[in-house]
């Protein structure tokens, strides 16, 4: 983990924290526990608000199952934006205020491999342009953003740029596999309760196997 100490002292941020830093780690449980929530009851929120869903959680494959359950416009696109973009800041703000604290976090808890984080910080000041844009859903990316202190200007204008370059993505492809997605969602409907039992033990096993990594750790 030395390079993530390169990054930056925690000794130079803990009395200095920022008195919100606190909150981000609020908000960021919160929007952990929704997006368990969307884990586990994903199918059948796809049936009665696939709004909701997103609401909860606006991964890919959330978004892309909406399609297919005919989510409102209004869903899709500002929901997802918001959505996304919620995640980014919150992840932002929490790398600006705990810097290499908060990385160490990822990769004790969130199954991230130093592997994985040294890659992304070594070229991250020098390709944050392309990063930030094609990685707009990622937590690691967006911590990293405020380790390095992105300007709030310029990480606004990439994070848009990555958001909505995934929502047209995701839409066009949807449109050309239309009919296939459709009988996809009509038949997990049709099962929607048995998905959502698999879904439920998917995402318990997942929490504990996060837990215990971090307790190792």
């Amino acid at each position: 983990m030395s390079d993530v100490a390169d990054v930056a002292d925690d000794s130079s941020f803990g009395p200095d924290r920022p008195s919100w830093a606190p909150l981000t780690l609020a908000a960021f449980v919160t929007l952990v526990i929704c997006t368990n929530i969307a884990g586990a009851a994903w199918a059948k929120l796809l049936e009665s608000s696939p709004e909701g869903l997103l609401l909860l959680s606006s991964r890919n494959r959330y978004l892309v199952l909406a399609l297919g359950a005919d989510v409102s416009s209004f869903g899709y696109w500002a929901i997802g934006f918001a959505r996304i973009a919620l995640a980014f800041v919150i992840c932002h703000l929490i790398g600006r205020a705990y810097a290499a604290t908060a990385l160490k976090w990822f990769v004790k808890y969130l199954g991230v491999t130093p592997e994985a984080l040294a890659q992304f910080n070594n070229g991250f000041a020098k390709a944050e342009w392309v990063i930030i844009p094609f990685f707009a859903g990622s937590n690691l990316v967006a911590a990293l953003s405020g380790v390095h202190r992105t300007p709030w200007a310029r990480l606004l204008l990439l994070l848009s740029v990555g958001i909505i370059g995934r929502l047209v993505l995701i839409w066009w492809l949807a449109q050309i596999f239309e009919e296939e997605l459709e009988g996809f969602v009509g038949w997990l409907q049709r099962y929607s309760w048995w998905a959502v039992g698999i879904s439920v033990v998917i995402v318990l096993l997942f929490n504990v196997r996060n837990y215990r990594r971090g307790v190792a750790g």
